[in-house]
């Protein structure tokens, strides 16, 4: 597609939109030889990081749950937390949540007072986390974390603020700053934060029958795949059932095909979900393509049949669906081995990354065997059949309750794994792991440093439509072509969904060259908050699939 200029600086080198080849476009990709690089950061953080979240201050939160004992992390200056709803320990002098710095690789304890196993997050438009629920006195608490440059931020808690138990339960950030909360264990309902009073009523909870009719007797539509669609509608996903719902009429405004194999591809028989990359590139007179990809589940009772001993096969494909076709239907593509427990997270260029899991068994306490150390990276936008990379593997083992999240220089950070109801790590075959690793993809090899761009200056706040620049700085810039600039939202990971992830391609108006080696990129902010909902997203510029590493922005 051609690329108009309309920028115009007459001490400065307009770069045009110069013909490349296919062929040409296939050499750029980061070579088939080169499968990643692993890292091990800390050999133990002191506890099993179930749920991540990157904040925007360059530092992650993990958190594990608090009902199984103590963690191998003091809480600070002898503090002790006291919980007489504890089912383990009364009087607990040890941490269950962490804050780890990737600038300096470095971590500190932080308290948590309530349970808050299998719960969810969210995050703000000013920054702050609100994660909620969890089980027994943690289950209708709202806890939140405002990031912070020193070492007092730490977690606060609002007990009883939610309406009902969230255990389970999947939350998305919405065009208007409100989170939505959906489901949990045994809730056919959803509920928003901040509370909202509704024909002074009161705040209350709005059925969702969508649930109610994709449980069975494993449940498997715990932990549901939400993804907020740029008209401002939700696609939810349950089970092998998916619908477009209008949250603010509660109505279904469409009920999408069952995934081919009607085989399961929630909790318990957990796979995983992304939206593929929102591009403002389309068209003036076409509409933006919306792609869901699910990968990954298990067939029917393998929930059942891993509790009595019998470990089955995981699944081995992957629906896509364009869920804006006037006909959709899913289209099934087969991963190099079969997944159950994986993560799946969008890559800066666009790709997606397949991490973690199991390929016998389902997810739940000792119920997942054979564990799948390699990852694999999907290609969207190449044929069929050969969009999947197998990568290099880890030495570790990531099952039930590890978690995965990207961070600003596009590394994934790896970390949990606890398939036991205690931490445990003698006489048992996948003992709980307590470290934190990071894995380089194929694209941040030296190799690439000359078409790997930089980022010198930024607009670091901007408005809905409008014009913004970025400085890069590219040894040897190759074409317009092959550049682009994203917003990637950070996600809140656990349980094999990325809740709020998505990627948005700016629209791209022209570059500049500056100075030798220099380049100014002309974009648009997002058209709309459905397509980016207000908040800080990181900011890649990504040149011959080669990203740099990103820039915090903020969306208002």
């Amino acid at each position: 597609m051609n690329i108009h200029i309309f920028f115009l600086i007459l001490t400065s080198q307009i770069i045009y939109n110069l013909p490349i080849t296919s062929s040409q476009l296939t050499d750029l990709r980061p070579s088939s030889g080169n499968q990643g690089q692993w890292h091990l950061l800390h050999s133990s953080v002191g506890i099993s990081a179930m749920h991540m979240q990157l904040l925007r201050t360059n530092k992650v939160i993990m958190f594990d749950r608090t009902d199984y004992g103590p963690s191998n992390i003091s809480l600070p200056r002898g503090q002790c937390r006291r919980d007489p709803n504890d089912t383990v320990l009364k009087v607990d002098c040890t941490a269950h949540s962490i804050l780890y710095d990737l600038g300096s690789n470095t971590f500190r304890p932080l308290t948590v007072h309530t349970d808050t196993w299998c719960s969810s997050g969210s995050i703000l438009p000013d920054g702050t986390l609100v994660q909620t629920g969890g089980y027994n006195d943690g289950d209708r608490v709202v806890r939140t974390f405002s990031p912070c440059n020193n070492d007092n931020c730490d977690w606060l808690e609002l007990p009883n603020y939610l309406i009902q138990r969230r255990w389970y339960a999947t939350n998305q950030i919405l065009p208007d700053g409100r989170v939505i909360i959906v489901g949990g264990r045994r809730q056919f309902n959803y509920e928003f934060y901040p509370r909202s009073s509704q024909n002074q009523g009161g705040p209350h909870t709005i059925w969702l029958e969508f649930l109610r009719q994709t449980t069975d007797q494993d449940e498997n539509n715990l932990y549901p795949f939400l993804h907020l669609l740029p008209d401002g509608n939700l696609f939810i996903f349950a089970n092998a059932k998916s619908i477009i719902f209008d949250y603010s009429q509660n109505a279904v405004v469409r009920e999408l095909p069952d995934i081919p194999g009607g085989d399961p591809r929630n909790y318990p028989s957990t796979g995983s979900s992304v939206l593929l990359p929102l591009d403002e590139n389309t068209p003036s007179n076409g509409n933006m393509e919306v792609e869901i990809m699910v990968c990954g589940g298990t067939p029917r009772n393998s929930h059942v049949l891993a509790l009595h001993g019998e470990f089955i096969s995981a699944l081995g494909t992957c629906g896509r669906l364009n869920v804006y076709d006037p006909n959709p239907r899913w289209v099934v593509e087969f991963m190099p081995v079969p997944r159950v427990m994986a993560d799946m997270l969008l890559l800066p260029t666009g790709d997606v990354i397949i991490i973690n899991g199991a390929a016998l068994g389902a997810a739940g306490w000792e119920n997942g065997r054979d564990p799948v150390t390699t990852p694999v990276i999907y290609r969207p936008s190449e044929v069929l059949n050969r969009r999947f990379s197998v990568m290099t593997g880890s030495s570790r083992a990531r099952l039930y309750h590890s978690a995965a999240v990207l961070v600003p220089d596009g590394r994934i950070l790896v970390g949990g794994s606890n398939p036991h109801i205690y931490y445990n790590f003698t006489g048992v075959e996948y003992p709980t792991d307590l470290s934190l690793e990071a894995f380089s993809p194929p694209y941040l090899s030296d190799e690439y440093d000359p078409v790997r761009p930089r980022i010198a200056a930024i607009e670091d706040v901007f408005g809905y439509r409008q014009l913004i620049s970025v400085e890069i700085l590219v040894p040897e810039f190759l074409s317009v072509r092959v550049l682009s600039a994203r917003l990637v939202a950070p996600s809140f990971t656990t349980h094999s969904f990325a809740m709020n992830q998505r990627m948005v391609v700016l629209k791209l108006i022209g570059v500049t060259h500056v100075a030798a080696g220099t380049y100014r990129v002309s974009l648009v902010g997002p058209s709309t908050a459905e397509i980016a909902p207000p908040g800080y997203y990181l900011l890649f510029v990504v040149h011959s699939d080669i990203p740099s590493s990103a820039a915090w922005v903020r969306v208002q």
